[in-house]
């Protein structure tokens, strides 16, 4: 009887978790891309707003991995010198992934400087 239980509030948990989340990520998610600049805002409870200058950034590239392959999803990563990691762009569908690595690869191959 109590495996019914805890099966019953899993069930519960993983619903809400279903509903609630990706409306809560679109809320406080956003990233835009400039001629200057990649600008990512991230967190739920700490929110995080990170922007690497296009001149810095070495490498953009694109992540799949099977549940996004699944849901025709991807991430963008723009890698950067930074101590504090690549920034991640989640939940891009396939194509617009695409499209933005090569418009990030364009961009940051036409800016000058040395990326470090």
């Amino acid at each position: 009887m109590w495996m019914l239980v805890v099966l019953g509030a899993l069930v519960v948990v993983a619903g809400v978790d279903l509903v609630v989340e990706p409306r809560w990520r679109y809320r406080v998610h956003r990233w835009e891309i400039t001629e200057q600049a990649v600008y990512v805002q991230s967190g739920v409870v700490v929110r995080e707003w990170r922007i690497a200058p296009l001149s810095r950034v070495q490498t953009v590239d694109s992540q799949r991995g099977p549940l996004q392959q699944s849901l025709g999803l991807a991430t963008v990563i723009v890698t950067t010198a930074s101590a504090s990691g690549p920034l991640k762009i989640h939940g891009l569908a396939q194509d617009d992934a695409a499209a933005l690595v090569d418009r990030l690869t364009a961009i940051t191959e036409a800016t000058p400087g040395d990326a470090t």
